[in-house]
Order: C-alpha cells, then sequence, then structure tokens
C-alpha cells in the first residue's frame, strides 16, 4: 500500500487506480499522461513484462474513453539490453497506440540513453505520425542541435529543463544558465512549429512565456506538469483555456520515484505533508 505521503505524487499501484485517477483530473480539465512505474531493467523479460502491460494499457485507455495517453522510459522497455531491442519495444507500443488512437510519449533519461532515444523516436514518428512524443531537455549542450534536427519530425516534443546531473562537459549546471537555454529552446520551437509543442514546467515565467510566443507565432501547445506538484495551477490553467497535461505514474516502484521527487525539490515533501494533514 502506497502511505499518504507518497499517494500524492503516485496514482496508485493498479490500472484501475490509476484509470479513476485520470478520470477525477479529466473532471477538472486536466488530460493525463500515465506511467507505468519502471526502470533500468537489464533482463530482457522484465522489460518485456512492462512492453505487455504497456499493450493492455493502450487498450484499457481507448476503451475507458478518458482523455489520456502513456509514457514509456526507454531503460523500462529494453535500453538496458540493447538499443535494437528498444526500439522494436517502442514501435509495438506506438503500432498498438496508432491502431487505436492513442498516443504515447518517451521520456528522456541521462544523457548516455539520449542518441538511441532519438533514433528510435525519428524512425518510429516517420512510420505512425502524430502517434508519438518525446521528450527533450534543455540543460544539455547539444539540444539546439537535437531540435533541429527533430522540428520537422511529425511528432510532439515537450521541452523540460532536465532533472538529471550531468558533468558540465555537456551540460549547463547553474540555474540561471538553465533557464537561459530553456528560454532559448522554446523560442526556437514555437517559431518553427505550428502544433506539437509541450511545455514542461512548473515555472511560471517559462509558461508566461510560452503563452506570449504562442500568441505571437500561432503556435498550439500544451502545459505538462507532475502530478502532486501544484495541481492547484494545473486546474487554475486548465480554466483560462490552456491545455493541461499532468504527469502521473502509478504501480509498486513508487519508493524510488517518490524518493526522487523529493532529492529534485525539498518543497516537494512539504507539499506532501500538507496534503496529509489537510493544511
Amino acid at each position: 500500500m502506497i502511505p499518504p505521503i507518497a499517494r500524492r505524487f503516485v496514482a496508485g499501484e493498479s490500472v484501475p487506480e490509476a484509470l479513476d485517477h485520470v478520470r477525477t483530473c479529466n473532471g477538472d480539465g486536466v488530460s493525463v499522461i500515465v506511467n507505468l512505474l519502471g526502470e533500468h531493467y537489464d533482463d530482457p523479460t522484465a522489460a518485456r513484462a512492462d512492453v505487455d502491460t504497456y499493450l493492455a494499457l493502450v487498450d484499457d485507455i481507448a476503451d475507458s474513453g478518458l482523455d489520456a495517453c502513456l509514457s514509456v522510459k526507454p531503460s523500462q522497455i529494453g535500453l538496458g539490453v540493447s538499443a535494437d531491442l528498444f526500439e522494436d519495444h517502442y514501435r509495438e507500443i506506438v503500432a498498438r497506440a496508432h491502431e487505436r488512437d492513442a498516443f504515447v510519449w518517451c521520456d528522456m533519461e541521462d544523457a548516455d540513453t539520449t542518441d538511441a532515444t532519438l533514433d528510435a523516436f525519428e524512425s518510429i514518428a516517420a512510420e505512425y505520425p502524430w502517434s508519438v512524443g518525446q521528450c527533450v531537455q534543455s540543460n544539455l549542450k547539444r539540444t539546439r542541435e537535437d531540435l533541429g534536427r527533430l522540428v520537422d519530425v511529425p511528432g510532439k516534443l515537450r521541452l523540460v529543463k532536465g532533472a538529471y546531473d550531468e558533468p558540465a562537459s555537456i551540460a549547463y549546471t547553474e540555474k540561471s544558465r538553465v533557464d537561459e537555454a530553456y528560454r532559448e529552446d522554446l523560442r526556437f520551437l514555437f517559431e518553427r512549429r505550428d502544433r506539437g509543442v509541450a511545455v514542461g514546467s512548473h515555472d511560471p515565467a517559462m509558461i508566461a512565456l510560452a503563452d506570449r510566443l504562442a500568441l505571437e507565432h500561432g503556435t498550439d501547445y500544451e502545459v505538462q506538469m507532475l502530478m502532486g506538484v501544484r495541481e492547484d495551477a494545473q486546474r487554475d490553467l486548465a480554466a483560462q483555456g490552456v491545455d493541461v497535461v499532468q504527469y502521473a505514474p502509478y504501480g509498486d516502484k513508487w519508493l524510488s520515484y517518490f524518493s526522487r521527487r523529493v532529492r529534485e525539490r525539498k518543497e516537494n515533501l512539504t507539499f506532501a505533508l500538507r496534503a496529509v494533514v489537510g493544511r
């Protein structure tokens, strides 16, 4: 059982619990990205088990009629075994989603996985256009070049600042420089795409910038935030007509995910405690 302090960030351990959470969010005008917790598998059997769960989840979401999609992690579906196995599994999930008029996001993990992840996304998006989306991280110095490569790919792009602790040789390590890179990358995307931009940020300044850029360039976009973080703001933005999507993980591997949320921002623990005590 997930303790109340972690339950703020995790939508239960089972698919029915996750779909109940989606239903509640949809009632507030918020769409949901559902993610099965799990990562860093080096056993093909474990990767295959999660792939099968995702295939069933595609059907569950499609049959439910709820406003939701799903997200996978490369190291969860085979990248720890081989790049080929990852891409095969990724394509299989997207193919099922394409059949069911559903959508699949792929998260970005540490910098060692970037090339294999982007290669797979580019190939699969060409085969199943607009059925797949890819996360990119502005803290990596390579990201502007990557965006130039991906800007015309027929899939969504989620821009985040980046949560992995990468070396200064390949990543910006100062918060101000990461923020600067994020603003630059946002401008690049809004100037060159008319749809498919996802602003993955809880930062009010970045969300306000996205709104201004959308008005200037006529770009359709969405704001993506984590379950348990600034949920009042998520509902407020949705009420204002912004397309808001919440990233909501579920599953029995919740402890490592919750621990990461707390390590990333101590404020997250405060949010969780307030939810438990009702203050």
